[in-house]
């Protein structure tokens, strides 16, 4: 039977970042991707990109600049509070957006020319050995690496049930033509409503915008829920190509067992439960997974400290912040305090979309505009 010494179930952001980080850490090692999709393929997703998602792609060896060719960055955020409060500023550091069609398709040529291997296949079943994980029968590895979504196999392989409802939000993406004055500008827009909801706009640049519209699955959200949430939020906004996504939030993670198998991003419920993003958590996770990887049957072990010692802080804190934020009150004094001070601004942005933590400023900035 075929052996590798590491496969990657799925082959989008966190599983290509994870067979970078396979390669570097042991450039002799056999890695071979698996994804049931052709590439290049489109993924249901906000197509935001933090810079901090490229920082940690840059440091796998990949080209930043190549990996947003022709995609203008976006320097500004504009946020709306559940009550109205509205605040625009510039982001510490410009975002991206580029569609996952051209991202991941990016991010996995990248794993390629560093020597993984790709191949076209759906997995449906893992077999847990001592010496090495049985993968549908037709091959082997000495360690698996889950990064197939919210769906994940590989996750159902190793026990561990997918989050409760409450655990998990719903979002309807498509594509329509900018908003007046959008350029350069992301939006983000919350509402009592069906709280905690939120819709976007985000610019790629050429005249059209990334939209959506997201809540709780546990809110009983219905794809005509979604576009009716999606049209009164973004009022006048016609998008084409919409379909609907799962988002299982960090609130709810599956505890990293020891051992051979892996789980990275959507896979491991890596998602911010504040904003609903995930491809920072998918390449950082994915990039922990992969250098864990080499470790063989200790491998779950040293990427469950790894993914501690780099996220676990921050993920108490986003966890705690997605707790205060059932309170809208609490979102307008936060969103008030961001309108005020440039430096709360920054703490919010740093949180919700990348690897920030909910300090003791803005905590005392929401206190003093709460109303």
């Amino acid at each position: 039977m075929e052996h590798w010494d590491v496969v990657v179930v799925g082959a989008g952001p966190a599983g290509s970042a994870a067979a970078l980080a396979a390669r570097r850490a042991a450039p002799g090692a056999r890695v071979l991707l698996l994804d049931r999709a052709d590439f290049p393929r489109d993924k249901v997703c906000g197509d935001g990109i933090a810079p901090e998602a490229i920082d940690v792609l840059a440091r796998l060896g990949v080209d930043a600049a190549a990996l947003t060719d022709g995609f203008a960055p976006v320097p500004r955020l504009r946020l709306r509070s559940p009550g109205g409060a509205a605040v625009e500023r510039p982001m510490p550091r410009p975002a991206h957006v580029v569609p996952r069609q051209v991202l991941d398709a990016r991010i996995l040529a990248a794993a390629q020319r560093a020597g993984a291997e790709l191949r076209r296949h759906q997995v449906r079943r893992l077999t847990v050995q001592p010496d090495r994980v049985d993968v549908d029968g037709v091959l082997t590895a000495d360690v698996v690496i889950g990064a197939d979504g919210a769906e994940s196999v590989v996750r159902r392989a190793l026990g561990r049930p997918p989050n409760r409802p409450d655990r998990m939000a719903v979002a309807l993406r498509g594509y329509a033509p900018e908003l007046p004055g959008q350029r350069g500008v992301q939006v983000i827009a919350t509402t009592e409503q069906r709280w905690p909801a939120y819709a976007w706009s985000f610019p790629l640049g050429d005249g059209r915008a990334n939209v959506g519209y997201g809540e709780l699955v546990s809110g009983g959200a219905s794809r005509a829920a979604l576009t009716e949430g999606l049209h009164r939020l973004l009022p006048g906004v016609e998008p084409d190509g919409l379909r609907a996504h799962r988002l299982p939030l960090s609130t709810e993670r599956p505890r990293q067992p020891d051992g051979r198998v892996l789980l990275a991003g959507d896979a491991a419920s890596l998602i911010n439960p504040l904003t609903g993003e995930g491809i920072f958590y998918a390449v950082l996770s994915g990039a922990l997974a992969g250098s864990a990887a080499v470790h063989g049957p200790q491998a779950g072990r040293a990427y469950r400290t790894a993914l501690r010692r780099r996220l676990g802080r921050h993920l108490r804190h986003s966890t705690a912040a997605s707790a205060l934020s059932r309170w809208p009150r609490i979102m307008d004094a936060a969103f008030r305090a961001a309108a005020a001070e440039q430096r709360v601004f920054d703490d919010v942005v740093d949180l919700g979309l990348a690897d920030g933590r909910l300090t003791a400023r803005t905590l005392a900035a929401a206190a003093r505009h709460l109303r």
